[in-house]
């Protein structure tokens, strides 16, 4: 049994299918079957189209840098062992853009546009955490 003293994701249907894939070992977004529009977070209707017909896809889980934050403060208890923590903002290469965090020491040629893969951490039976590491 893993121990995780962080904050966990609200139980939401919405993002059942995006945890499943993720204990899989898969990046997915959500998907509008009516246009095509891909997006994450998800939603209940598309925002470009208005449909209800929503479905989730495996991605690439490729991803270029768009920004990253070096946290120096803990918000929550849960995060004062692993300070300085970064956080970083990716743009995925089907489109969407995605917040996460580097997995281990973010890559020493840290610069915006840095080619980055995702890789699966679990937290919890139910959780696997996708994080980024450089290509």
């Amino acid at each position: 049994m893993l121990t995780y003293n962080k904050p966990l994701p609200a139980q939401d249907p919405l993002f059942e299918p995006f945890w499943d894939n993720a204990r899989a070992g898969r990046l997915s977004i959500q998907c509008c079957r009516a246009c095509g529009d891909r997006r994450f977070p998800p939603g209940p209707i598309c925002p470009q189209c208005l449909s209800d017909d929503q479905a989730w896809e495996p991605v690439s889980g490729r991803a270029s840098l768009v920004s990253w934050v070096r946290f120096h403060r803990a918000y929550w208890d849960g995060f004062a062992q692993d300070l300085p923590y970064d956080v970083c903002l990716v743009q995925l290469d089907e489109g969407p853009l995605f917040l996460s965090n580097f997995a281990g020491a973010p890559p020493a040629n840290l610069q915006t546009g840095l080619r980055l893969k995702v890789v699966f951490e679990p937290i919890t039976e139910r959780y696997v955490l996708p994080k980024f590491v450089a290509e």
